[in-house]
């Protein structure tokens, strides 16, 4: 008799500890999709670039595409306002050497091609996705958005240097990636009050 009361209550106890979770799971439904889905999104865009820079020889551009790209445009702006700037495969790392006026100012490594910040742009934007042709374009729109002023940024932090090379470490780590990594803020808060799912949910 008393190991059925004891089965009884062990039953009641789990059936009101799976009635808990499920209440859980569903009011917390929202957050724990978008939790999944941003991590299988950044893990699939992270690992497709890891590969991509594992394939890039940098045989014809140095170190890899994307990021000699970046150097060269950032080159063309900076001549463009007339600094005399040109970059230069760097001998002992996987970088181009910007160099303005024969003065050696700033590298160009991988980190400043604006990929990663796009992939972590992208994955949120997909976790809280919108009607398909909405989050492609929102997606397009603002990775050339993000990518734009990061050029911008490697252009006007270089010319920071040249002329105050005594402000490096509060342009490079202060107020430069301050203004990438706030504009993707202000992007993803955009989205999600005007466009997500989560927005129209809520009205």
């Amino acid at each position: 008799m008393k190991k059925m009361i004891a089965l009884h209550n062990f039953n009641h106890v789990n059936k009101k500890s799976f009635l808990f979770l499920k209440a859980l799971l569903v009011k917390y439904k929202l957050v724990i999709r978008f939790i999944i889905t941003f991590l299988l999104v950044y893990t699939v865009l992270s690992v497709s670039y890891k590969f991509y820079l594992q394939f890039s020889d940098g045989s014809k551009y140095y170190p890899d595409f994307m990021t000699h790209l970046v150097a060269k445009q950032s080159e063309a702006i900076l001549n463009s306002f007339n600094y005399n700037a040109k970059v230069l495969p760097h001998a002992d790392e996987p970088s181009m050497k910007l160099i303005v006026n024969n003065l050696y100012i700033a590298r160009v490594i991988e980190g400043c091609n604006s990929i990663s910040i796009i992939i972590l742009f992208i994955s949120f934007i997909i976790a809280f996705a919108s009607k398909l042709k909405t989050t492609f374009f929102y997606i397009l729109s603002g990775s050339v958005l993000i990518y734009t002023v990061n050029l911008i940024r490697i252009v006007l932090l270089t010319i920071g240097l040249y002329h105050y090379p005594h402000q490096k470490e509060v342009f490079h780590s202060v107020i430069f990636p301050a203004i990438i990594y706030g504009m993707v803020f202000l992007l993803w808060i955009f989205w999600v009050n005007r466009f997500s799912k989560l927005k129209k949910g809520n009205e």
